[in-house]
This record gives C-alpha cells, structure tokens and sequence, in this order.
C-alpha cells in the first residue's frame, strides 16, 4: 500500500530535497506541496494525503494551526509529521496539542525522516528520544499524573506525553475529548491494560508481541479494543490515558492496578 505523501515548507528547497528523498523511498508517493500554511491546509483538502510532512514557521499561517485546521477537516484520514529546526519545547507542545502525530527535527537522516513517514501513516506516535525524555520531564515538573490538570507556559492545557509518544490537545479540532481524564480503567481486561502500558512506552505491535509472548495480530485485535472502549482517536491518545490515569508514570515502572 502506497502512503501518500504533502509537504508543506515555505523553503523551496528543502520542498523540492524532501520530494526527492521521500519520492525515492519504496511505498512511499509524494503528491503534492505548500509553501504556506494556508496552501497546505487547501492542499490537502483537495488531495487527501495520509500525511502532511509540516514545517512550524511558515508565512501567512503557520504550521501549528494548520495543522489544527487539517485535523479538524480531515480527522485520522490525514496524519500530520511535524518538521522543524527549532528544537523547543513549546513547539513539540503546540504541534502535539493542534493535533499532530509526530515530531522529528530537521537534522534528522533520510532514512529516518521516512521511517518517521511510515510511522505516523500507521497511526503510531512520532518523538524523538531526546524530545521525549524533556517532555516527561515537563509531565513531571507540570503534576502530571491521575487527573491532573496542569498547563503551558501560555496557560493552555498540558500536553500528556508517554514514552516515545506525542499527545493531545483536549477538547482540540484534532481529536475527541471524550474518555480520556477520568475515563473508566475498569472497561479493560487485564491483558488490554498490558498492551495498553506497552503503546505509552512507545514500543511497537512487533515489539509488544514479542514482549507478551503473543501474535502480533492479537496485539492488533487489542489495541482496536482499548481504542474503541476508551473512545480514543489513536494510539497517542492511547498513551496519554495511560499517564493520565496512572498505568505508567514519568521515569518509572508501570502501576499494578
């Protein structure tokens, strides 16, 4: 299955270096681009793309809120990588809250870039370690955990992050509110709480079967279930409950409940 592919960055060259990296990648077909964040939100209204690789300044609107305006257009058909150079804290933050899946930074190599690419179009969250580890970090410094509410240097809501995972905007265009804080652990089976644990440490449906000694398609068949049971949009949402309602906390074991 081909994974289609826009890129929006106001740079054209790195458009034009991103379309022929990506484009030479097996499995992997890029349709389009944008130079702004109004364009990419157009764009890919018309194209309907499994991802947009998006660059966070952009002129005329910036890559943060059009990849709010995306997600709330388009949902979970279109994932959203974000691109930049600028490794900071608030915006991995706004990215995750607007509704993105992933966040790799410009320096990353081409076989991750793509890989990231894969990634996200899977519906699996996107971070790099170094990003990960200072976001739980601010988890921690922020109170996270069992419904905690907390909040940004700009008085938004606190992003939830897990382990190799992104996070969500509450109440965002990009995905639902419904069953996350306080939504009832109890609705899942011992083994579902497992795998739940396994998706907020960031490890994969290969890895968690082999980690729970399973199938991967049963570790498949587990993580539709806990999606549908909590009403989450994906896996990021997924590991932000897990956080949030106390299964694993930042720089520890998971909870035995």
């Amino acid at each position: 299955m081909t994974t289609r592919v826009l890129i929006a960055d106001d740079q054209a060259m790195v458009r034009e270096a991103f379309s022929v990296l990506l484009g030479a990648q097996p499995g992997i077909e890029v349709v389009g681009t944008a130079r702004d964040g109004t364009e990419a939100v157009a764009r890919a209204e018309d194209l309907r793309p499994d991802v947009v690789v998006m660059d966070v300044r952009m002129p005329v609107l910036d890559g943060i809120e059009a990849t709010r305006r995306i997600t709330g257009l388009l949902g979970d058909a279109t994932r959203i990588l974000v691109l930049t150079t600028f490794d900071l804290d608030e915006y991995v933050y706004e990215a995750l809250r607007a509704g993105a899946t992933g966040f790799l930074l410009k320096d990353a190599s081409g076989v991750e870039l793509a890989e990231a690419v894969r990634v996200v179009a899977r519906g699996e969250a996107m971070l790099s370690p170094d990003l990960t580890r200072r976001l739980i970090t601010e988890f921690s410094r922020l109170g996270g955990g069992p419904g905690a509410a907390g909040a940004t240097a700009g008085g938004a809501p606190a992003v939830r992050v897990g382990d190799q995972t992104g996070g969500y905007a509450r109440g965002s265009a990009g995905g639902s509110a419904g069953g996350q804080v306080g939504a009832p652990v109890g609705l899942l089976t011992g083994r579902e709480r497992e795998v739940l644990v396994q998706i907020a440490r960031g490890r994969s449906n290969a890895e968690i079967a082999r980690e729970l000694v399973v199938a991967e398609e049963t570790v498949k068949t587990h993580v539709g279930r806990i999606l549908r049971k909590l009403s989450l949009r994906d896996r990021t949402q997924a590991a932000v409950f897990a956080y949030e309602n106390g299964l694993v906390t930042p720089g520890g074991d998971a909870a035995d409940r």
